[in-house]
């Protein structure tokens, strides 16, 4: 087991937490949580020893491995597929030695241990999780800096559920996944024999994975034992019993059945009214954690309000002479709630690029009502800002008619304290950059509020005060997310993209997700074809080969081809390292990129060619033997 003994943090003289005491058991799967800078990130590197704690003491068996998320990796030209075995740090170290080693007895013992560590089963192991996280077949050989930030944390990601670990930590492995992602990984975890410590902000997907959950508050810390909806109910009975607070939480949970009664009300114009309002009861069941937040957020209303506020018929979206969607047709209304869904790469992007004006349609025809302002959020809006400004100057631009004092209390309610609004932009973190961004569209009147993935790198006091605000809000709002807990409290109806159009849902999301759940059988999710793929036909006449126990006679002929083999892979490797540059792509022109890409296939062909001839003699050595 892992024990944790009255740990204590301290830098400087600020103490994050003091005397942590926890105890994991073998299959145990414990959530992490708390606000933003409790020290959930620390812990984790309190128990991988990258920091010393105060006091306190951190032990589990010499025999256990622990396995962890890697959260900034420098770019590699690594292949996806083999940066993800990387994982098996015991796989690698065998497969090493076998490449080295000339002792026949050796090799056989050897041999032996790389099947026993699965070894010629992990390219179709690594192949199956990377596309369980949506990587396609073509993706898999592509090198890791090839890819954008978010793909490259689902590549970190992939090579720690490939690690074979007794422990593992994972460090928000939601983020930059879509929800067949997040469905994937939930019933990978739920097979996963090991511990699971894991810091997550994603309320639905806590609940289906955790048994105990560590809350980390101020310098205190307790373990409660359940998913993390008990322990919200344990914790707000905690809280009730604190009669100083008795005042808010009457008021909160009034808050809270306002929204109930006033949805009740209209039950029976509105879709998916039960789904909803079982959300709504269950946000005033949580009223009086929401009492315990410092966030108090809200979005200004718009002032005039076109109905409709946006339609669009036989539309055609896509980049170039490539195709996305085609021929869709919506209409979004005033106060409309709207939740998009599909799978990554689907197009839902897309369409709200489009609906907010960065994209131009390939065809068809959208209609923008005079008074249908736009508050638009997407992660690319986190970089846009200016870096040089602080908050406070950049809010008080934004809304001149703000006193300094409502300035200050305005960020206040999104978090920022005084020291955080006088600070540079680029000095924040991604997440107090992402309620920033938020917080400059709440201070707007926007008649509608496009957001993609607004709960990125946010807390769950955040997401729940964005909930919040989102139910009070009058405008409309149209939203990409993972989060499920999220579209459960704010939307009422579902749009869905896939296969290149665009439908409405008649279901509820819980119907949406159980549909996907069918789709990959109950399981996590496989693709035969990409596992195949991943395990080739070369990897099979090697398994022949090893088991054999080759490398003892005919060496003059296995030597020129393992000289022809190290020139041809060297060849290769020069190329690749050409094509992962960036530079490449810019210097060179259509043609020459084109040629080259060409001839590192031709390589590639003539390395595959090279290495079955040495598998082949190889197998002609050991025959000899035989005879």
């Amino acid at each position: 087991m892992l024990q944790v003994q009255n740990l204590t943090f301290e830098r400087g003289e600020h103490r994050l937490f003091s005397d942590v005491n926890l105890v994991v058991y073998p299959g145990q799967k414990v959530a992490i949580v708390g606000r933003n800078g409790v020290g959930k990130s620390t812990l984790f590197n309190l128990l991988l020893g990258r920091l010393e704690a105060s006091k306190g003491e951190i032990s589990y068996p010499q025999t256990w491995l622990m396995g962890y998320m890697a959260q900034e990796v420098e770019p590699t030209d690594r292949q996806a597929l083999e940066y993800v075995i990387d994982g098996h740090q015991a796989l690698r170290e065998v497969q090493a030695k076998i490449a080295v080693e000339q002792d026949p007895e050796t090799l056989a013992t050897l041999y032996s241990t790389l099947e026993d560590l699965g070894g010629y089963q992990a390219e179709a192991r690594a192949g199956e999780i990377l596309y369980g996280l949506g990587f396609s077949s073509a993706q898999i050989d592509q090198p890791y800096r090839s890819f954008s930030g978010g793909w490259r944390i689902r590549l970190n990601l992939a090579q720690a559920l490939m690690s074979p670990a007794d422990i593992l930590l994972l460090d928000e492995p939601t983020n930059h996944l879509d929800l067949e992602a997040i469905l994937w990984l939930e019933s990978w975890l739920l097979q996963f024999q090991g511990a699971l410590l894991i810091i997550a902000h994603d309320r639905a997907f806590l609940d289906k994975t955790v048994d105990h959950v560590l809350h980390l508050s101020g310098e205190d810390a307790h373990v409660y034992r359940g998913n993390y909806t008990a322990f919200e109910r344990l914790r707000g009975e905690e809280l009730e019993r604190q009669q100083a607070m008795a005042a808010k939480q009457q008021a909160q949970v009034a808050h809270i059945q306002q929204f109930v009664d006033r949805f009740r009300a209209k039950a029976s114009k509105a879709k998916q009214v039960q789904s909803r309002i079982k959300a709504l009861e269950k946000m005033r069941s949580q009223a009086i954690l929401h009492v315990d937040s410092d966030y108090r957020v809200g979005f200004s209303d718009p002032e005039k309000v076109s109905n409709p506020l946006f339609s669009f018929r036989n539309l055609s979206l896509g980049y170039g002479d490539s195709t996305i969607l085609r021929n869709i047709g919506q209409t979004i209304l005033p106060g409309a709630r709207i939740g998009v869904l599909g799978v990554n790469g689907a197009g839902k992007s897309t369409l709200l690029k489009a609906i907010v004006g960065e994209l131009r349609p390939q065809a068809g025809d959208l209609q923008r009502g005079t008074h249908a302002p736009i508050g638009y959020f997407a992660q690319h809006q986190l970089e846009a800002l200016d870096s040089s400004a602080t908050a406070f100057a950049a809010m008080s631009a934004l809304r001149k008619d703000f006193s300094e004092q409502q300035c200050r209390d305005f960020l206040g309610g999104w978090g920022f304290d005084a020291n955080m609004i006088s600070r540079p932009i680029r000095s924040l973190s991604g997440g107090e950059k992402a309620r920033f961004v938020l917080a400059q569209l709440a201070a707007e009147k926007p008649a509608l509020l496009v957001l993609d993935e607004p709960t990125n790198h946010l807390d769950l006091d955040m997401r729940d005060a964005l909930a919040l605000a989102l139910q009070a809000y009058a405008g409309a709002v149209l939203i990409v997310a993972h989060d499920r807990d999220l579209l459960e409290k704010i939307v009422d109806e579902l749009w869905v993209v896939e296969e290149g159009g665009l439908h409405s849902y008649s279901g509820d999301l819980n119907q949406y997700t159980a549909s996907r759940l069918s789709s990959t059988a109950s399981g996590p999710r496989t693709n035969t074809a990409l596992a195949t793929d991943a395990r080739s036909k070369k990897e099979q006449r090697r398994e022949r080969a090893a088991s054999r126990q080759s490398l003892s006679h005919l060496k003059k002929e296995v030597r020129n081809l393992e000289a022809e083999l190290e020139e041809a892979t060297a060849d290769l490797q020069r190329m690749e390292s050409t094509l992962a540059d960036e530079k490449t792509y810019s210097e060179l022109a259509p043609d020459e990129l084109t040629e080259l890409l060409t001839r590192a296939g031709t390589k590639r062909q003539a390395l595959e060619q090279i290495e079955e001839n040495w598998l082949d003699a190889v197998a002609r050595l050991e025959s000899h033997d035989e005879n």
